[in-house]
């Protein structure tokens, strides 16, 4: 049986120079904002799907004490060039509860949900995280607005980074945005697709509630601005765990 998608495409090298691009500067402000608006100072978190680790390190440097766990065993490796006294990485599968520690804040960024086939793998991720949080701990997820993601899809792109095109193709098949990326490298020819649910605010609530969370906040964007279904870019929650939870 091949391995599900997340697997092959994240731990390829490809998919970190496709996404090489990604604008720092708004990732930091972004954390800027939500690290004002959750009045953090010292507490201890989870990077849950944090990848190479870049937010990892930047919540790390604003005084945090940060454990960053990814599937990516390549991505995993890169990161722990980067661990100090307060900064950890291990590679782990979010659907599991981590056994390490228990943490004050978990943080989900940049659309890292939604990659499984079922539904109920994406509540098992939220029931993991629950047991992984401290009594009245937090969870913050930021994903795509899946309704403005639909409504303006790019279909056809070519992107030109480090002398490779990559052939990207987007599509909607009614529970998940497809995003089919060809490219030759090395005189070899790549195909791959990534498939991500289509998961809207309704969608998020009812799973957070049914996993034991309560939704305290929402946004629409990296400034942290109202959340609107019709025309925000970004859908990002902030939930606690309900009281009286373990």
């Amino acid at each position: 049986m091949s391995k599900p998608w997340f697997e092959q495409w994240f731990n390829t090298k490809y998919y970190h120079i496709l996404y090489k691009n990604r604008d720092f500067d708004e990732a930091e402000l972004f954390i800027d904002n939500l690290y004002n608006f959750m009045g953090l100072s010292n507490e201890h978190v989870c990077d849950l799907a944090c990848g190479k680790g870049r937010h990892s390190i930047y919540l790390n440097k604003k005084g945090l004490d940060v454990v960053g766990l990814d599937l990516a065993v390549q991505s995993i490796a890169q990161a722990k060039v980067h661990e100090n006294e307060k900064l950890h990485f291990d590679t782990h599968d979010m659907r599991d509860v981590y056994e390490g520690a228990k943490f004050d804040v978990v943080f989900n960024l940049f659309t890292s949900f939604g990659y499984f086939d079922d539904q109920s793998d994406n509540l098992q991720v939220l029931k993991s995280v629950h047991q992984m949080l401290k009594p009245g701990g937090r969870l913050l997820i930021d994903f795509f607005n899946a309704k403005h993601v639909i409504t303006n899809l790019v279909e056809d792109e070519v992107k030109e980074v480090d002398g490779i095109s990559f052939h990207i193709e987007r599509s909607f098949n009614g529970t998940h945005i497809l995003k089919n990326i060809q490219f030759t490298a090395e005189e070899k020819e790549f195909d791959f697709t990534e498939r991500v649910q289509a998961v809207s605010y309704d969608d998020f609530k009812r799973l957070l509630t049914e996993a034991g969370f309560e939704v305290k906040a929402t946004f629409g964007d990296f400034k942290l601005n109202a959340f609107d279904e019709e025309n925000s870019e970004r859908l990002i929650i902030v939930a606690n765990k309900q009281d009286g939870s373990n």
